[in-house]
């Protein structure tokens, strides 16, 4: 299992707690690889953008109107938090309904 976020959000510190086996991917740093950014948007579209991030309040509305996938590329941070990989699932936020698939509580 791998976990993408960033390592100081509170939300991918509550997922990796409640998932010590996940392997954390700091997207800050190393960015989201191209082939899971690919599958990511596949997946979830323009759900995987975070329009509610800092990172997203300080874009100028002509780089908002940009592609997801060249916006997520520039700023991996503008990505929803966190995108789990567990098997052949992706998996998008915390909630409930991600808990319970994965078996986490928390």
């Amino acid at each position: 299992m791998r976990l993408y976020g960033l390592k100081t959000c509170d939300t991918c510190r509550k997922a990796l707690k409640a998932l010590p086996e996940a392997e954390f991917v700091d997207v800050r740093g190393t960015g989201v690889p191209a082939e899971v950014l690919e599958a990511a948007l596949q997946t979830f579209g323009e759900r995987l953008l975070n329009t509610r991030s800092t990172t997203w309040r300080g874009l100028d509305p002509a780089e908002r109107e940009g592609a997801p996938r060249d916006l997520l590329a520039a700023h991996p941070t503008l990505m929803k938090r966190p995108l789990i990989i567990a098997g052949d699932r992706m998996y998008l936020g915390w909630d409930a309904g991600v808990r319970t698939a994965l078996g986490a509580s928390g």
